[in-house]
């Protein structure tokens, strides 16, 4: 595969080059893989492995040559900093991604016990029941001492 830097300009904002580059996959027949293109970025442009991102690569239709968006970064934690989640996802090398994939796994945790609806339900249905009979009881002596006035 040879690649040819197309454009190459440093951001100082961001603190990173920011390269166009053109793929010819020729020989492989198919467009070269992320980590393919890191590394032979990564030797074009001096720089490690670790501070390359490739953010897009696309293949012209009918042809062997990609054309591609990379961005080199001056640290890593600069890197993390600016670059998106998904692009950096991207770039990871297959190996490493699920090395983290079975790091990050949660623990299995034992369920938390919880009550049957039926049992809440029951627990409210008491709950207005008791409230409507105290008001009932209410309502009852408010009647009670309307008639005891009557009387007298």
């Amino acid at each position: 595969m040879k690649i040819k830097i197309l454009s190459q300009k440093y951001n100082p904002l961001l603190k990173r080059k920011e390269v166009v580059f053109e793929a010819d996959h020729s020989q492989e027949g198919q467009t070269a893989p992320r980590l393919e293109l890191r590394k032979n970025l990564a030797n074009m442009l001096q720089v490690e492995l670790d501070l390359v991102f490739v953010e897009k690569v696309e293949t012209k239709t009918g042809t062997t040559i990609a054309i591609g968006e990379a961005n080199a970064y001056e640290t890593p934690e600069q890197a993390k900093l600016v670059e998106r989640e998904h692009i950096i996802t991207r770039n990871i090398p297959p190996e490493k991604a699920k090395e983290e994939a079975e790091r990050e796994k949660p623990k299995t945790q034992e369920p938390e016990e919880k009550k049957p609806i039926k049992e809440e339900r029951t627990e409210e249905a008491e709950s207005k029941k008791e409230f409507a009979e105290e008001a009932a009881s209410a309502s009852k002596t408010a009647k009670e001492a309307k008639e005891e006035k009557k009387e007298e």
